[in-house]
């Protein structure tokens, strides 16, 4: 529940006047796009994959353990497309607010992931060998 609030919260600080300085707003505004539309892409693509198992609760449908498309590359892909999605929107209205609650909204699935992965691994035996071969659990090379 807490996740949909802050994504509320990012979207309508989005309407908020605020502005970076007249020289960044159109890179601002551009790179924005960008990684929102890159995001949203990325967040759909891991869900449609998902299938049967995509729940917005921690606790995994017993669907089958998802190792294929975005979850090659990182274990919570829709996490990663939804920071994309949120920063580049925050970058894209030129609301530092949003900016900031979206990096609160990224703490916030990354202790989700936590959960979730020890769920996980409760269900599925073999978790333990796919968090060895994708390390990151949100962004690559990073976290």
């Amino acid at each position: 529940m807490a996740q949909f609030v802050l994504m509320g919260f990012v979207v309508a600080l989005g309407f908020v006047p605020s502005r970076w300085p007249e020289g960044a707003r159109t890179a601002t505004a551009v790179v924005g796009a960008s990684l929102a539309l890159a995001g949203l892409v990325f967040a759909v693509w891991a869900a449609r994959t998902l299938g049967r198992s995509l729940t917005p609760f921690p606790r995994p449908v017993p669907a089958g353990l998802v190792e294929r498309g975005p979850y090659r590359l990182v274990r919570h892909p829709i996490y990663l497309g939804g920071l994309l999605f949120f920063g580049g929107y925050a970058l894209f209205t030129a609301s530092v607010a949003a900016l900031v609650l979206t990096g609160a909204l990224g703490l916030l699935w990354a202790g989700k992931a936590r959960v979730e992965e020890r769920l996980l691994a409760e269900v599925y035996p073999e978790y333990a060998g796919y968090t060895r071969r994708v390390r990151a659990r949100i962004i690559p090379f990073v976290y």
